[in-house]
């Protein structure tokens, strides 16, 4: 019996003792109450936020008020478009009058004389024009063969059947060819200045019309590089024949022979040009047609010359 005891005395002493158990605390939640706004008008929730960036925008700009003003830098020196020219175009630019009209011939004389490069320079002439390009009758476009040519290689294309082919060749064409002249359209090979054609030929060059249009090598009648006597059209071209035709702006711009010409050969070319310009005169045409003329050279300076030609 004493035995007993003892083991139950020894189980109560070990049993074990509850923890008490906090009850967990419940946190207190905020009710959040969503805004209300209109759904148009001053509470609406698209002018209040409108409102807002105001607010912050006129702040920003009494900030930027309060700020100390940057004090501006000296204004930069523009200088003119004469004095940002070179050296040997200013010196050149001396011999010429400010609006003074020169004659044709003084004009011609004067631009040989102020050609400021050292290589063979070009003679040009620019008219302009009191026509709109616009009308079919007075959107001018003509060929003039210069009488002292132009002082260049013109590397002349023939495409026409195969008996044509070797005439032109006999006429001094740099390419005369049948139809093995499209496989050179083919690859781009466009190594030539002056494209010749046969009307019966032209349907086939349709196709190309994008590749040589651009580059105005497309035959056309009216330069005269679209017909049947092909042994006069390479003669004709490589005897100095050139196109002229007046642009978006109503100008004309046309190369007439190189310096080393001298004057009198310019002067030849010159006249033969401004005869045929002026035959291409409209009809429909109303004031001036020749509005003004200037001479250059490449890169010289500009001559006004004398307007005699209306």
């Amino acid at each position: 019996m004493a035995k007993k005891e003892e083991a139950k005395e020894e189980i109560l002493e070990t049993a074990p003792v509850e923890e008490a158990v906090e009850a967990p605390v419940e946190e207190k939640t905020e009710e959040v109450t969503e805004e209300k706004y209109a759904k148009a008008g001053k509470k609406s929730k698209k002018h209040q936020e409108e409102v807002k960036a105001e607010e912050e925008r006129q702040a920003r700009k009494l900030e930027k008020a309060a700020e100390p003003e940057k004090k501006a830098g000296p204004k930069p020196v523009t200088r003119s478009r004469l004095e940002r020219r070179g050296k040997n175009y200013r010196k050149a630019n001396e011999k010429v009058e400010k609006n003074k009209a020169y004659s044709l011939e003084e004009a011609v004389k004067l631009a040989i004389e102020t050609s400021p490069v050292k290589f063979d320079a070009t003679l040009e002439m620019h008219f302009r024009l009191g026509v709109d390009p616009r009308q079919a009758d007075q959107n001018i476009r003509a060929t003039v063969t210069l009488p002292a040519g132009t002082g260049k290689d013109t590397r002349v294309a023939v495409f026409a059947p195969l008996d044509l082919a070797k005439a032109a060749k006999a006429a001094g064409a740099d390419i005369a060819e049948d139809e093995e002249f499209t496989k050179r359209l083919d690859k781009e090979q466009l190594d030539f200045d002056v494209l010749i054609s046969t009307p019966q030929y032209m349907p086939k060059l349709g196709k190309y019309a994008r590749l040589l249009g651009p580059k105005g090598l497309m035959p056309n009648p009216k330069a005269g590089t679209v017909t049947t006597d092909i042994e006069k059209a390479v003669k004709e071209a490589k005897a100095g024949k050139i196109e002229y035709r007046v642009d978006k702006q109503a100008i004309v711009h046309v190369g007439l022979g190189k310096v080393s010409f001298g004057a009198e050969k310019l002067m030849e070319n010159v006249n033969a040009f401004v005869e045929s310009l002026k035959s291409q005169k409209p009809a429909s045409i109303k004031g001036q047609y020749v509005k003004s003329v200037y001479i250059s050279t490449t890169m010289g300076p500009s001559i006004l010359v004398e307007n005699i030609y209306n």
